[in-house]
């Protein structure tokens, strides 16, 4: 699902216009973003947390000069699904559409 098959949902089950479902999302994202950037967390009860991860200092490998590098500690953002979420995700879904079980019996 892309944003705009989203905001078109939305829009349908709300019957807001699609415009104002768009700036409403537009905003939300701005504001996640703007929240982890500031170094501020984001939890939102039943659906997740939008977290800021460390990672940690390690030593990389330059491919082409064939040279170890140091990767300094950096953050990145993150999502880590509510227990809920998981849950009705791992009811719901059998199997993501192209994956079959491959038993070679």
């Amino acid at each position: 699902m892309r944003k705009a098959d989203l905001v078109a949902a939305i829009s349908e089950k709300t019957g807001v216009p699609k415009v104002d479902v768009l700036v409403t999302l537009e905003t939300f994202f701005k504001e996640v973003k703007n929240s982890l950037a500031d170094g501020e967390n984001v939890y939102i009860r039943g659906f997740g947390s939008f977290i800021i991860k460390k990672r940690a200092k390690k030593i990389g490998r330059h491919i082409k000069k064939n040279v170890a590098i140091e990767i300094p500690e950096h953050y990145i953002p993150a999502f880590k699904p509510a227990k809920v979420f998981v849950e009705q995700v791992k009811e719901n879904v059998d199997a993501l559409p192209g994956e079959e079980d491959n038993d070679n019996d």
